[in-house]
């Protein structure tokens, strides 16, 4: 097979009650310039019985069973094996949303070649219907950009680097901050639905204190460059404030250290 346009990537562990759904959302896309990833964390259960069946009968599909240190440190060797122009993460319970994704998808990138992230919205019980439509700097700080609403072009992982896996939960958020925030990555949303997402996946149920943590100076340090003076002053008042209440001096240390983002 030719170098693909597209590397749909799926994490796996213990997912046999479900994969084949995800996986079959994928190999009956009406475009089929893609590879399929399945990186798997040593499932205990049928996983890899379900794996080897659909491999047999696709070619597209590639697969590894490794040790890993969580749904992160998968991702980030998935980034290392995928050959296709664009990364598209799906869990295992989740599927793309009809048949003509791709499709659709490539489309959109044969007329624009300047796009690095291209994100649409996924349909879900979760959020009772339809998420999210457009983000803005604001936004994006409050409220995530689902990954399987996300496609992103290789080039990106060069410019902002992997998921820090120092957030077990919420390392695609910051992730998304990163680019998001970049002046250096172009983005742009599309107006499409490109995943059925099923509640319950690692991020929706397990909170990440770390990020919580850490989220508005990241924010600071990531959009120096993009957000207003004022905005960054506003969060800086408040985490600075904040930590002097809290009696945390570690904070306030760190909120000291980003004061030299309002002027850069």
């Amino acid at each position: 097979m030719t170098s693909p346009l597209f590397s749909i990537i799926i994490p796996t562990f213990n997912a046999a009650k479900t994969l084949s759904a995800s996986l079959e959302s994928v190999i009956n896309q009406s475009c089929q310039q893609f590879e399929l990833l399945i990186v798997d964390g040593i499932s205990t259960d049928d996983t890899l019985s379900v794996v080897k069946k659909y491999a047999a009968l696709s070619a597209n599909i590639k697969w590894v069973s490794e040790k890993d240190n969580g749904i992160y440190d998968a991702m980030n060797k998935s980034i290392k094996m995928a050959k296709g122009d664009w990364l598209f993460f799906l869990g295992s319970d989740d599927a793309l949303y009809s048949t003509e994704v791709l499709k659709q998808l490539a489309a959109f990138i044969k007329e624009d070649n300047l796009v690095e992230v291209i994100y649409g919205n996924v349909h879900s019980k979760r959020f009772d219907g339809f998420y999210d439509g457009v983000f803005t700097t604001k936004k994006i700080l409050d409220q995530n950009i689902c990954h399987q609403a996300i496609f992103l072009r290789k080039t990106v992982f060069e410019k902002v680097g992997d998921f820090n896996l120092k957030y077990k939960a919420q390392a695609d958020w910051d992730h998304n901050l990163k680019w998001f925030l970049s002046k250096k990555v172009e983005k742009k949303y599309f107006d499409i639905v490109i995943a059925d997402y099923e509640d319950g996946g690692f991020s929706s149920v397990h909170g990440d204190y770390f990020f919580n943590r850490d989220k508005r100076l990241n924010y600071i340090c990531y959009g120096h460059e993009t957000l207003s003076w004022g905005r960054k002053y506003s969060i800086l008042q408040y985490e600075f404030l904040k930590s002097i209440k809290n009696l945390d001096f570690e904070k306030t240390k760190a909120v000291l250290r980003h004061l030299k983002f309002l002027f850069i």
